[in-house]
């Protein structure tokens, strides 16, 4: 038979989906046998993954995109799988990672009128109102699937604006009757019809506005998070800030956008309570890619600062509160308009003394910032530091390796010290549900069977991955990576939140506020008993650099996942 679900795997190869990251339940008979029928007559179809937990399903979903820029589909059933995918709903959408997660739903009916009719209890119990309605606020597009009919219409639809900028995650829906459905033919697709749509550019007057802006500045500012999602746009921003002598500042990254190594580079912010200097003496700011540029009430610009923002989404729409004060806001693909800026560049360069004082003030800067970092980096203070133990990864690095960060109140130490240089070459989740950071490793690993991936994690992070399912993916599937837990034994993040807004109140003079996980779970034995993987604890700083060293020839040479449980000082 050729059905419904028969079409909707058909799209998804016509699509390039390589995986689907699937929680099947009892709405999926028609999808399962049509994934068997295809398997029986060797017909191309996405590979199945099976996850025994959504969220980490859809978290290997987003880190197969993030790392190869292709969308992958996720399966779950009903109004619970959907309610389980949980928090990496949220990374998505906020990350604005392309996928498709397809839900089935309680059949409509339930007395045999058709194939797929109701035949176990669960069925009028999972029939609920407004399904979509869970997802509906973070979904690029949503809709219910009603007939097999125009069933790859819909998919390639979902997917052209899951690709669109901004991108993001897309969710569809069907009951079995309509992925039971029988269809008499085929529907084919030119996929040249079904493209993206085209990255925006910057108006030519805009351009103008920007340059002269930057001309007359003394001290110029790029300000980014996350422009390095598109690895291409990085060599367009290291070529601009050359050319024009401005300093770039990453608020928040959650990509490599600028290379940790190079003179204009003068680090990143995250929550930490001082204003930024950078951001302090700036006279001209272009905030390129960036959802929190600053945060007004810690650090912020000087009164009276021109400020020029480029980004896919330049009114945060899915945010409710949000401005930053710009002369000029540009709906503008990054790698486009930066390609623009360059171009004019090259016709009206700017004055080459200005120029190079720019860039002596700032290659002062960047080499005191490095020079500072690397003093936190030795391990004399007799405990494990997390500048210490990200060092020691960092040495283990090289060319094929992706790091992925989640490590929450050691975000900034994981940043500096790692001190990516690489397009491509590290992410965070770029929303704030924790969790990410396990299904992702082992999606990047699909996505790139030949790097060598790693998670820096916070203790409670690693325990939100859902850790048992995310080894037992890793064996079963052969994508072993390393992951190394930040264990100060607590909650540090909710810790700082309360002393930041109440510096002198009870919780500060508390011994207990509620956050600690002392005595702590055995996080790596977790990942050996699940998956196998090599676990080891390491609580003395000498222990360090051997532990680290062992962890990666595990992964790269026996094939196998490895966790590092590295106490740290108690938050």
């Amino acid at each position: 038979m050729y059905t419904a679900s028969t079409a909707f795997l058909e799209a998804l190869t016509e699509a390039g989906v390589s995986y689907i990251f699937a929680n099947f339940g009892s709405d999926h008979p028609a999808l399962i046998e049509a994934i068997a029928e295809a398997r029986a007559h060797g017909r191309r179809i996405p590979a199945i993954v099976t996850c025994p937990n959504e969220m980490a399903g859809m978290s290997a979903a987003q880190g197969y995109a993030q790392v190869s820029g292709r969308p992958q589909a996720v399966i779950v059933h009903v109004e619970c799988g959907t309610q389980a995918l949980a928090g990496a709903v949220h990374n998505a959408a906020k990350g604005r990672v392309p996928m498709l997660v397809f839900a089935g739903s309680s059949p409509f009916t339930q007395e045999g009128e058709m194939r797929g009719s109701r035949n176990e209890f669960i069925q009028w119990i999972q029939d609920v109102p407004d399904q979509r309605s869970i997802v509906r606020g973070y979904m690029k597009y949503e809709n219910e699937l009603r007939t097999g009919r125009n069933i790859k219409q819909m998919v390639h639809r979902s997917l052209q604006f899951a690709m669109s900028e901004p991108k993001g995650p897309v969710y569809l829906m069907g009951a079995r009757e309509v992925m039971e459905e029988e269809l008499a033919e085929a529907v084919h697709i030119d996929m040249a019809k079904w493209r993206p749509v085209a990255p925006a550019a910057l108006p030519e007057e805009g351009i103008g506005e920007v340059l002269t802006a930057f001309a007359r500045a003394k001290r110029p500012l790029v300000v980014t998070s996350y422009l390095g999602r598109n690895p291409d746009a990085v060599a367009g921003l290291v070529r601009f800030c050359e050319s024009v002598g401005a300093g770039v500042h990453e608020s928040v990254p959650s990509a490599m956008n600028f290379p940790h190594d190079h003179d204009l580079c003068l680090g990143n912010q995250w929550n930490e309570p001082f204003q930024n200097e950078a951001l302090a003496e700036a006279d001209c700011i272009i905030v390129i890619d960036s959802d929190v540029p600053w945060i007004p009430t810690i650090s912020r610009p000087a009164d009276g600062v021109p400020i020029f923002h480029i980004d896919v989404d330049p009114l945060k729409e899915k945010m409710p509160l949000w401005y930053i004060g710009a002369e000029r806001s540009f709906r503008a693909d990054a790698a486009t308009a930066l390609s623009q800026l360059n171009e004019a560049l090259a016709s009206r360069p700017f004055d080459a003394t200005a120029v190079a004082e720019r860039r002596a003030h700032f290659t002062a800067k960047s080499k005191a910032r490095r020079k500072r970092l690397a003093k936190l980096e030795t391990g004399d203070s007799g405990v494990i530091t997390p500048e210490f133990l990200t060092a020691a990864v960092r040495r283990h690095v090289d060319d094929d390796t992706i790091v992925l960060n989640e490590g929450i109140t050691n975000y900034p130490a994981i940043a500096n010290h790692m001190a990516m240089t690489r397009p491509g070459s590290i992410f965070a989740s770029g929303g704030g549900s924790l969790g990410w950071n396990g299904g992702a490793a082992f999606g990047a690993k699909l996505a790139a069977p030949e790097k060598t991936v790693v998670a820096l994690t916070g203790d409670g992070s690693y325990m939100f991955s859902v850790p048992a399912s995310v080894h037992w993916m890793a064996a079963k599937y052969k994508a072993p990576f390393l992951q190394v837990v930040y264990n100060n034994r607590g909650w540090k993040a909710p810790r700082f939140s309360a002393l930041g807004v109440h510096p002198d109140g009870y919780a500060s003079r508390a011994n207990d506020l509620d956050l600690s996980f002392d005595p702590p779970p055995d996080y790596a034995g977790i990942a050996r008993a699940a998956g196998g993987a090599h676990a080891r604890k390491v609580e003395r700083p000498e222990e360090v650099e051997e532990a680290v060293a062992e962890a990666f020839r595990v992964v790269r040479e026996e094939k196998r996942a490895a966790v590092l449980d590295v106490w740290l000082p108690q938050g």
